[in-house]
C-alpha cells in the first residue's frame, strides 16, 4: 500500500439523536464535539438520527409510520386538501 494517502483510524462516539443512545467504535470521521466516555477519556461525539437503537429493522417498531410523506405534511401543514 502507498503511505501518506489514507485516513486516520481512530476511536469516536456515536450517539443517536432520537434515543440518545451512545455507543463507541472505530472510524475516520472526526468531529469538532467531544464527549467523555465512561472509561474516562475524551473522545469526537457525532450525532446520527438512527442507530440500531431506533431502526425499526432492530427494534420491530415503525416509530414514524403515521408521519406521512414531505407532500402530506406541507397540505396538513397549511390547511390544505390533496385534489
Amino acid at each position: 500500500m502507498r503511505e501518506n494517502i489514507h485516513p486516520e483510524y481512530h476511536k469516536v462516539v456515536f450517539m443517536d439523536t432520537n434515543s440518545g443512545f451512545k455507543f463507541l467504535t472505530g472510524s475516520t470521521k472526526t468531529s469538532n464535539e467531544t464527549i467523555t466516555w465512561e472509561d474516562g477519556n475524551t473522545y469526537p461525539l457525532l450525532k446520527v438520527e438512527v442507530t440500531s437503537d431506533t431502526h425499526p429493522f432492530y427494534t420491530g417498531v415503525q416509530k414514524f409510520a403515521e408521519r406521512g410523506g414531505r407532500a402530506d405534511r406541507f397540505m396538513q401543514k397549511y390547511n390544505m386538501k390533496n385534489k
